[in-house]
């Protein structure tokens, strides 16, 4: 491709970093009901979600400081190859693009389901073909029309939560929808305590609160975008735990205050439930819209994701080299084109496999995504013990508690991978994820990826 442009363009604005980082914490999960983990936990669900989301505003300070300090489109995976290793960078970065490849099929599979509300007769799979070119098409243009979509779709997510707050508060202190009889808050302890199950049912729907947050970790990937990393990257990172706190614990406030937790799941969506006490009949077919964008927000950021990941990795030399080729638009269209044609495939297995290989695949992700927030936490501890005393004293943007709050962080994540071990649902992850891991370092080895090692460790030697 000669005459091209080889480097990525900075086209996201601010907005749009942070609308994506107030939609990046908001999945189709919290829409949908987390049911299962409320009935392991009871009202102190929100502890839950407010421990997890405390572990996640400080992996997101780790990342936000080495991002600040080296916005770069591969992000944690280039941190882990310059602080960890190449193997460490390069296991993060086929993790990673294999984790948002499997979310993205899964997303795309829901689209067809969502869709299939209003169009029942319509194959469900024409929908995911749609909503894939749609998504594909859309980063194909350029950085900026994704983040204009992404800007959009949180936009409307977020609005629906604000109003599901601000009328779940309503009834609450006043009886809106309820005949001017107010609510209360006594739900939230009138049906076994605040914590009917102990602190060990917290602890028990840890592992499935976790992954709700799954994706905010990508707002790293968009520093080599941006057109002011520094200023948006710092005001995204720093508002995670508000984010956290207002959309999670605050509509779980509301829904567990106005309706019993041992009744959510059988009554259909609590977002739906009170819409239609607010008075608004079409409250069903909103809330699906909804949880459409959310889906197709999902997919869009797990295309941008997987391109920008695979570029990192040809950059770094542990992919083929033309998926470093970006067009005048400043698009990885190579790189791109490949994570599409592997989503195509991926909708095609979804649809024939047996079940029990959807299970697998999606094992890895979950191993995936607990893996990313190692090695951004690892790397972090390593930059930092890198850096000369004057680059210290030059960090704007500093983790708080360094490095006590690190360690912490890790022995939490321990904490969750020891639950997924204790869950026969999600102990397949902890047994098929480090066979891919094995996987992918003997591709290492046979690939001659593993020559890098010796002039990494020169580097080292050096510094």
């Amino acid at each position: 491709m000669p005459g091209e442009q080889q480097t990525l363009h900075r086209g996201l604005e601010e907005r749009h970093i942070n609308l994506m980082a107030l939609g990046a914490t908001i999945g189709v999960g919290l829409f949908l009901g987390s049911a299962t983990a409320i009935k392991m936990a009871g009202p102190a669900i929100m502890l839950a979600y407010g421990l997890g989301g405390l572990a996640i505003f400080m992996i997101m300070r780790a990342l936000g400081e080495m991002a600040i300090h080296n916005p770069v489109a591969g992000s944690f995976s280039r941190y882990a190859q310059d602080y960890l290793g190449p193997l460490a960078g390069y296991l993060t970065g086929w993790n990673y693009w294999f984790l948002w490849l499997v979310t993205c099929m899964a997303e795309i599979t829901a689209v067809g389901v969502y869709m299939g509300i209003w169009f029942p007769d319509v194959p469900s799979w024409y929908w995911a073909l749609a909503a894939m070119l749609a998504m594909g098409g859309v980063n194909f243009i350029a950085v900026k029309a994704y983040g204009e979509f992404e800007f959009w779709f949180a936009l409307i997510k977020i609005v629906t939560i604000v109003l599901m707050i601000a009328g779940g508060f309503a009834m609450i202190a006043f009886g809106f929808g309820n005949h001017g009889v107010a609510t209360g808050i006594s739900n939230l302890w009138a049906h076994g305590g605040f914590m009917p199950n102990g602190f060990s049912g917290v602890l028990m729907s840890l592992q499935m609160v976790m992954f709700a947050y799954l994706g905010v970790e990508m707002l790293g990937l968009t520093a080599g975008e941006a057109k002011n990393p520094k200023k948006a990257l710092a005001r995204a990172v720093d508002s995670v735990f508000w984010r956290i706190l207002i959309f999670y614990v605050g509509a779980l406030f509301v829904i567990l205050s106005i309706y019993p937790w041992n009744e959510l799941g059988t009554r259909g969506s609590p977002f739906v439930l009170t819409f239609e006490s607010m008075g608004i009949p079409a409250a069903a077919g909103i809330i699906n819209f909804v949880v459409l964008t959310a889906a197709l927000s999902s997919c869009n950021s797990g295309i941008f994701s997987t391109g920008r990941m695979l570029f990192n990795l040809a950059e770094q030399k542990q992919a083929l080299p033309i998926f470093a080729h970006v067009s005048k638009r400043g698009v990885p269209v190579p790189a791109l084109l490949m994570s599409v044609a592997a989503l195509l495939l991926g909708v095609l297995l979804n649809y024939l496999a047996p079940k029990e290989v959807f299970t697998w695949l999606t094992a890895i992700s979950t191993f995936g995504a607990v893996w990313t927030w190692l090695i951004i936490l690892l790397a972090q501890l390593r930059f930092r013990r890198s850096l000369s005393a004057d680059e210290l004293a030059s960090i704007s943007h500093r983790m708080p508690l360094w490095p006590y709050g690190s360690y912490l962080t890790l022995g939490f994540l321990a904490l969750v991978i020891g639950l997924m071990a204790y869950f026969p649902d999600t102990r397949v992850a902890l047994i098929v994820g480090p066979g891919w891991l094995v996987f992918l370092v003997a591709a290492y080895y046979l690939l001659g990826y593993h020559k890098q090692d010796a002039a990494w460790r020169l580097a080292q030697q050096s510094r």
